[in-house]
């Protein structure tokens, strides 16, 4: 692995960077690996995020481990690890924030987690202006986030192409995430609730359903698992991320989030595209 103290020096292209809050799992290690295959050198950085965060969650409690991280990135293809530290990041007197107005944020995550994208936005847009990179790698399990990113980018011309790779999951079915963690024994198997009621949206829709008969097959897999309380299961557009109720558009992205007793999920799929 390369100091990162020369990372503002060399300029080697293209550049991917991979933006992390770390305790790598196997999703990030495919955006790793994406990155490495189609650029010179891939930049990892990994920073736990202070402003993602809202009151009661779980910022000091989010799961940290540097050298764990570090080996894992370089033996996916990382050239550098970029971790800097959260004054570095927010200095004494910060008051700048980046912000996406309009309905892109003001639903589902936005609604149900305030400053949140404000946080994601300001934090990947210093990223980029410290790494410059020429490509940025994000899964498409936060498609959210995702969809916000590719806004805030094209809006401030901030040069980057946003490269999305599909999600990684375990062999249940249930997407790979780093709060994962958090679950008990006795919840994990029931955490595929999420990807079950998607894929009962998904069959839904193939079978003639329209959003909104599809919508109601997936709430009745959720219900099928009591210790799950969502926040939302809904079919949007997926540019957009307004709800569709009569009719498809191709695309279509069904989204759930909700809550175990000891962690928030959220978790999405494309469940129509003629």
């Amino acid at each position: 692995m390369r100091d990162p103290s020369e990372l503002g020096s060399l300029r080697v292209r293209p550049r991917g960077l991979v933006p992390t809050m770390g305790y790598l799992h196997e999703g990030h290690l495919e955006l790793i690996r994406h990155s490495a295959a189609e650029n010179a050198e891939t930049v990892v950085s990994i920073f736990v995020n202070p402003l993602q965060f809202g009151a009661g969650e779980d910022y000091e409690t989010y799961p940290r481990d540097l050298a764990r991280d570090a080996r894992l990135a370089e033996e996916a293809g990382a050239d550098w690890i970029f971790h800097p530290d959260p004054e570095t990041m927010y200095p004494v007197g910060f008051a700048t924030t980046v912000h996406v107005g309009g309905p892109l944020t003001e639903r589902w995550e936005g609604e149900r987690r305030p400053g949140h994208f404000d946080g994601v936005a300001t934090v990947v847009t210093k990223l980029f202006n410290l790494v410059r990179p020429d490509r940025a790698y994000f899964g498409e399990k936060d498609f959210q986030q995702l969809q916000v990113v590719r806004r805030f980018t094209a809006d401030l011309n901030l040069g980057v192409e946003i490269v999305p790779v599909p999600i990684v999951r375990e062999p249940d079915g249930l997407a790979r995430s780093s709060r994962n963690v958090y679950l008990t024994p006795e919840e994990r198997p029931k955490a595929t609730v999420l990807y079950r009621a998607l894929l009962a949206v998904r069959e839904a829709a193939a079978a003639g359903a329209t959003p909104a008969e599809a919508l109601r097959a997936g709430e009745r897999v959720l219900a099928e698992v009591p210790e799950f309380v969502p926040d939302y299961l809904a079919v949007v557009d997926p540019e957009t991320l307004e709800p569709l109720e009569a009719s498809w558009v191709p695309g279509a992205r069904a989204i759930v989030a909700g809550r175990f007793p000891t962690v928030r999920l959220i978790d999405n799929m494309e469940v129509w595209n003629p």
